[in-house]
């Protein structure tokens, strides 16, 4: 019986690697059952995620009637740590501990911060907005203080984890292994998007604080389960008497590593491009589009299944040694004809060209966003996989933090011009607003490609150009 037993398990793994995406980032050192349990610091950093953008961004406008504006400003507090990332992978680089552990304090200070911060933060939320005892005053400083906790934990998490997972990896499969990394992050802001919309579908205060407090117990059970086992002690590197550079002396040497500024501002003007329109999308559908609430959801879906199939299509070329800054030069140029293809969509009212063009947006995202991390990651043997992990991080959370809240703006402020004539009469619609943020995208895709031009030229060719366009990135 046991023989059996065997033989049956042994035949359901083999059909598990082949039904799971990137199943082939497992190897021999690095099982696919490590590899998965590592990735649960994604599914947390997934639902938090989820949590401060979407479900309390709901939550705090419609059944609390907190003003939009207020809201804006409490989910962009997370940001304020983005750029403190290339520090935490640098400290995390090194970390002094008698015990040998570098990466897994760091993961555990995030989770604790994220574990805080939403512990109490339903409860801020609640006084803030009137719904519960105290002063408002109290309640905007408290509610303020979780999200910088939670925020500043997904950062340290984060970029934690991906050090973590640099260390482990052979450098042949850690294409595969970030493709993984980041399906895995999609998984867990789809399940906790639906699970946590279902949980709150009929509201109240108690519930509120059940579902959020909640999320903070699941989050520490999460990254415990990611980082156990995961790390080789090794007191050696971690020794309290082992002389440290300084991270300013560590960061100008990885800063004046070839092509590391270059491809910074290309991650930078990148993930700005791709993510500006991220709010915009499903309400361009509804308003211009003329689509329903269903047709719209179906946008995000379609959205996802190009990201996902960027992340593949990523995962499969980098393991055949294809170099990271084409590919992800190819996902800019994909992205070009997506944003055309829904600026040309409203005025014929095509919702299928609508449709391809948030597909390709998602398929050219997620080609760049793996290529790019995974160029990153080579800088990483050098500089040390926090810092140049960390760098990519800050930068990538802070264009893209950034960009839809200029999005956000411009979609607003040329709109509202454009409707009050001061345009013209051509231009006096509500297309205005959104076509101007899609045209500026266009415009940062193409300043993208002059960042990564050079970097992606092919292997001997002469640099033409200190920072211009000697050669587009191709396929």
């Amino acid at each position: 019986m046991s023989i059996v037993i065997q033989r049956l398990a042994r035949q359901w793994s083999r059909m598990l690697a082949m039904m799971l995406p990137f199943a082939d980032a497992a190897t021999k050192e690095v099982p696919l059952s490590r590899l998965l349990r590592l990735s649960c610091f994604q599914i947390s950093v997934g639902m938090a995620s989820v949590l401060l953008t979407g479900t309390l961004n709901r939550v705090l406008i419609v059944e609390l009637g907190l003003q939009a504006w207020v809201v804006a400003m409490m989910v962009a507090l997370p940001l304020v740590a983005a750029p403190f990332r290339a520090l935490i992978g640098f400290k995390s680089d090194t970390h002094r501990s008698f015990l040998g552990w570098r990466r897994g304090p760091y993961i555990w200070f995030g989770s604790m911060m994220m574990f805080g911060g939403f512990s109490f933060m339903p409860f801020a939320l609640l006084v803030m907005t009137g719904h519960g005892h105290g002063p408002a005053v109290v309640g905007q400083v408290a509610a303020a203080l979780s999200f910088l906790l939670v925020g500043a934990g997904i950062h340290t998490t984060q970029t934690a984890g991906l050090a973590l997972a640099d260390d482990i990896s052979p450098p042949e499969v850690r294409p595969r292994v970030v493709a993984l990394l980041y399906v895995m992050l999609l998984v867990g802001m789809l399940i906790s998007s639906v699970a946590i919309g279902q949980a709150l579908a009929t509201f109240s205060p108690l519930r509120l604080a059940q579902v959020v407090q909640g999320a903070a117990v699941l989050v520490l059970v999460l990254n415990v389960v990611a980082m156990w086992g995961q790390e080789v002690r090794n007191p050696t590197k971690t020794a309290p008497d082992q002389a440290r550079p300084r991270f300013e002396e560590s960061w100008r040497a990885f800063a004046a590593e070839p092509g590391t500024i270059r491809l910074l501002v290309a991650i930078g003007l990148g993930s700005a491009a791709f993510g500006m329109q991220d709010v915009l999308l499903e309400p361009f559908g509804g308003q211009i589009m003329h689509m329903s609430v269903g047709q719209t959801t179906f946008l995000t879906a379609f959205w996802a299944l190009g990201g996902l199939s960027g992340f593949g299509l990523a995962a499969h070329w980098l393991g055949k040694g294809i170099d990271p800054h084409r590919l992800a030069g190819a996902g800019v140029l994909i992205g070009l004809p997506a944003f055309v293809l829904i600026v040309l969509a409203a005025p014929i009212q095509a919702a299928a060209m609508f449709s391809v063009g948030a597909a390709l947006i998602g398929l050219g995202s997620g080609l760049f966003a793996v290529s790019a991390l995974t160029a990153m990651m080579r800088h990483g043997g050098r500089a040390g996989a926090g810092l140049a992990l960390g760098a990519w991080g800050a930068v990538q959370a802070t264009a893209t933090g950034a960009a839809i809240l200029v999005g956000g703006a411009m979609r607003d402020g040329v709109g509202a011009l454009a409707l009050a004539g001061a345009l013209g009469e051509t231009l006096r619609s509500p297309v205005t607003g959104y076509v101007s943020v899609y045209l500026t995208e266009i415009a940062l895709l193409f300043a993208t490609l002059v960042a990564i031009g050079p970097l992606a030229r092919h292997a001997g060719a002469p640099q033409t150009s200190k920072f211009g366009l000697p050669e587009f990135p191709t396929a």
